[in-house]
């Protein structure tokens, strides 16, 4: 909900920064309010692109860390999420377990998506789960890189059985 904050924020700074504006003008064209008040709206802008930034940067990490698997089947169908929570760290995790319907031991990737209640992508990480013996079922948790606020969702963007 981070993103919602932020563009509720900017709203509500902007909208300050009108009223002052008009509140306080003059001829002279200075208006230390005003600009104050735009200045405090860059910085919250700033802040929302820097989580965007965050999470594109995760992102791109998990897509490099996904493309070193060879040989890597889907295994989507295979991964079953719990409910996410915040831990003492302020980070949000989500409990999961990869289940190898395969007849030998294999390890999984599996990419989970943290987003907002908008949709909108706060997180992305890749849990390892290793030596799942064939026919059975191993847990693991993924964990945000980062504190999430808000309502969060996380998904299964793509899970690979190797």
């Amino acid at each position: 909900m981070t993103g919602s904050w932020a563009r509720t924020a900017v709203g509500g700074l902007l909208a300050g920064a009108v009223l002052m504006g008009t509140a306080g003008c003059s001829d002279s064209g200075d208006n230390p309010v005003s600009g104050a008040a735009s200045e405090a709206a860059s910085a919250v802008a700033s802040a929302a692109q820097g989580v965007s930034d965050a999470a594109s940067e995760a992102a791109d990490k998990a897509e490099k860390q996904l493309s070193e698997i060879k040989d890597g089947a889907d295994a989507r169908d295979e991964v079953k999420l719990g409910d996410a929570t915040t831990d003492a760290d302020g980070r949000t995790t989500v409990p999961l377990t990869v289940r190898n319907t395969d007849g030998s031991t294999r390890s999984f990737a599996v990419q989970v998506e943290f987003k907002d209640g908008d949709g909108k992508l706060l997180d992305t990480v890749v849990v390892t789960v290793s030596d799942v013996p064939g026919g059975r079922s191993k847990d693991g948790t993924a964990r945000s890189t980062h504190k999430l606020s808000g309502t969060v969702t996380p998904s299964v963007r793509t899970a690979l059985r190797y």
